[in-house]
């Protein structure tokens, strides 16, 4: 398997795209790049810098205090607790080095055998710092998939988890890189440690760090002004969005981060999911935990966008990723692509980039959910849990309308000044492109929300007070507390890159749309890279010929995988039409096997009916150039299902990979693998199978209000 060798690392599973370095221009873009980022305020000052390293130095006091007096209780001998020990790690943000002000710091409390987490870490040590005037805010929350305690050191927020090794005495200088490390550890220590293995491989893995974190600076930066940026919406978190950026870094070793920030775009508006994202060959090893592999867990075939994990056992960073969270996310890598190239000329620049998702101007219906308890502890419990089942939420709306009303969850909770133990989340709802919007077809979706609200119910922890409500909501009613200071404004925001889209899609129709954005895709395509970085065309033909042909060879000299995915039901599907063109075989949408029953409505409650006066407005990210522009057929073909076969497609913009395990025999098996000439494009094989009626949304049912809001 080829690799690249740069100062004797070796980096990436495949040959770089490009190998070139920086033209002068590039060297001023990534100067205005990096004043930008310093503008907007994504840096934190030296002298918060060392209030952090102080506070991290009395943390590491506090837990060997801790761990002494936990040995003495327990009646260790004098040696033993002469050299009892517990040693703190960094992970996250604050270890990649791309945190901002005010950033919660992720730490790793290590402990020896006989400090136990339950009776220990979240007795003695949690005791320990609710007696500490310094310590404010303290949360354990010992119940978690990975138990953590939260709290606030001197101001400075922590997360603490805890990881304990079978080992009479923690050194040092403990490694915790070696796999060895895992041997005999809890399932809860396992996980606990992944986080700090994760970071510490990803840091090895790129070739130049500096490079690195501005790059993920810019790209977390973009992908919470877009809406894209949380893990527990189905969206992509800190470590997933690290993850993309450092196989960019790999794939353009030698480039700055302004050039990496555009192919960032480019790369994975071609990607086609739900083939992985890997910074290395896959380790099984020896100590027989679970890794993901499609083969053997079939859980791992339903993921959607699989982001994994580069440290031993590797896992699916990303499995909250939904169909709908997918399309919005391509949706979003599309727009920044577009924005890219015109900057390479000179018709954009970083503001247009980074401008805020308008997401109470993209659609005409809402649903919002409405949250209260008794008081602010109580509140916070219920939040937590209510954010982590909003998903759910999501996935059964798609289910049962069968991908035909799609939804848009904001990842962020409001709160109405004047109602302190209230917050509300918002979901965007639209009918699916390309679905008519035949008169009298409402959607009814009550019994899909009185499933959530009775799931949500069900908490563990739930007392009185602990309420929710689900209603529809129109955009003109929306309450004022969502916009900026509270004020509603006059109009429409205009000027903006995203409303210049919109107004283009309304003038023009959908097929001279479609037309018109393959023609540029494909111009853009062949002309950005000469575009962009030097004031000299020649050199930046020679670098963008270099780089066609050393794609060129990897297309000849690669072989492409696919995950096959056994067909459900004996349904055939069709490729998702927002995603573009790498190897990989689509897999079958696990939110499209449910039916919904018929329900008696009332035809005088408020519906949400899409008739062409009333049809979602155009939403920016819809329009979606790809390499092959689908059939009419394909994009009224339900988006969610993704199951068309071992299907493998050849690309002639991404290098393919070969995914295999760390003794280089492939990832998947030989049923598994389809192999392709990669000369020839063709068009995808799909399995004949015997025609299944097409299951259609009920008919004449309403959508009415759930659980009425105060003031709505």
């Amino acid at each position: 398997m080829a690799s690249v060798q740069q100062n004797g690392q070796r980096y990436g599973i495949t040959e770089p795209i490009s190998l070139g370095g920086p033209t002068e221009l590039d060297v001023v873009k990534t100067r205005e790049l990096e004043k930008y980022l310093q503008d907007v305020g994504l840096y934190e000052s030296k002298e918060e810098a060392v209030r952090r390293e102080e506070v991290l130095g009395r943390l590491d006091q506090i837990v060997k205090t801790w761990i002494k007096t936990i040995s003495r209780g327990k009646g260790l001998n004098d040696q033993l607790l002469h050299e009892a020990n517990a040693e703190i790690f960094t992970f996250g943000s604050y270890r990649l080095g791309v945190h901002g002000p005010g950033a919660d710091i992720d730490t790793l409390c290590v402990g020896p055998r006989h400090a136990t987490r339950e009776g220990d870490f979240f007795g003695e040590l949690q005791r320990m710092l609710s007696e500490m005037p310094e310590v404010t805010e303290l949360h354990p929350v010992p119940d978690a998939h990975v138990p953590l305690m939260g709290f606030k050191l001197n101001g400075v927020s922590i997360d603490l988890l805890y990881a304990q090794l079978p080992l009479w005495v923690i050194p040092k200088d403990l490694d915790i890189s070696q796999d060895s490390i895992l041997q005999n550890a809890d399932e809860q220590t396992v996980r606990s440690l992944n986080g700090c293995r994760v970071t510490d491989q990803i840091l090895r893995l790129v070739p130049n760090i500096e490079n690195f974190r501005t790059t993920l600076r810019c790209m977390r930066f973009w992908a919470k002004r877009r809406g894209v940026y949380s893990n527990v919406s189905g969206f992509l978190g800190g470590i997933n969005w690290a993850l993309l950026v450092a196989r960019i870094c790999q794939l353009y070793p030698n480039a700055l981060p302004n050039m990496l920030a555009s192919r960032f775009f480019r790369v994975y508006t071609q990607w086609r999911w739900p083939n992985p994202v890997l910074l290395c060959s896959m380790d099984e090893g020896s100590l027989g935990l679970q890794v993901w592999d499609p083969r053997r867990n079939p859980k791992d075939r339903l993921h959607m966008m699989p982001i994994i994990t580069p440290a031993y056992p590797c896992m699916n960073s990303s499995y909250n990723v939904s169909a709908s969270t997918l399309r919005i996310m391509t949706g979003e890598f599309q727009r920044g692509k577009d924005i890219c190239e015109a900057m390479e000329a000179n018709k954009a620049d970083w503001d247009t980039l980074f401008e805020p998702f308008a997401f109470f101007e993209a659609y005409k219906n809402y649903l919002q959910i409405d949250i209260s308890a008794a008081n602010v502890d109580d509140l916070r419990k219920w939040k937590g849990w209510v954010e982590s089942r909003l998903r759910q939420l999501t996935l059964k709306i798609e289910r049962h309308t069968y991908d035909m009303l799609q939804c848009h969850p904001h990842p962020h909770d409001f709160q109405d000044a004047s109602r302190p133990l209230h917050c509300s989340y918002f979901m965007g709802l639209q009918r699916k492109q390309g679905v008519p919007a035949a008169e009298g077809e409402p959607f009814d979706i009550r019994r899909t929300v009185e499933e959530f609200k009775h799931t949500v119910n069900g908490y563990m922890l739930w007392i009185p007070g602990m309420e929710i409500s689900v209603s529809h909501i129109k955009r003109r009613s929306l309450p004022s507390f969502v916009f900026p200071g509270g004020v509603r404004p006059s109009h429409a925001s205009k000027g903006t890159w995203d409303s210049k889209r919109r107004a283009e899609h309304r003038v023009s129709s959908t097929a001279s749309a479609a037309t018109t954005t393959t023609a540029t895709t494909t111009t853009n395509e062949a002309s950005s890279e000469s575009k962009a970085g030097s004031n000299s065309p020649g050199d930046e033909k020679k670098r963008k010929r270099g780089d066609d042909e050393t794609l060129a060879d990897q297309l000849r000299n690669s072989k492409q995988v696919a995950v096959p995915v056994p067909a459900e039901n004996g349904e055939g599907g069709s490729p998702d039409p927002s995603v573009g063109s790498i190897c990989s075989s689509p897999m079958k949408d696990s939110c499209t096997n449910g039916k919904s029953d018929p329900i008696n409505t009332d035809p005088q409650e408020n519906v949400v009916v899409f008739n062409k006066e009333d049809a979602p407005e155009s939403h920016p990210i819809e329009k979606i150039a790809t390499p092959q522009a689908p059939t009419s057929e394909e994009t009224e073909e339900l988006e969610g299902s993704f199951d068309f076969g071992n299907q493998v497609t050849a690309t002639a913009n991404i290098p393919p990979f070969e995914a295999t395990t760390s003794n280089g025999s492939p990832l998947f098996s030989n049923e598994a693998l389809e192999e392709l000439e990669v000369l020839p494009m063709r068009q995808p094989e799909v399995t004949h199978r015997a025609p299944v009626q097409q299951r259609k949304p009920i008919i004449k049912l309403n959508f009415t209000s759930l659980g009425k809001t105060n003031g709505k």
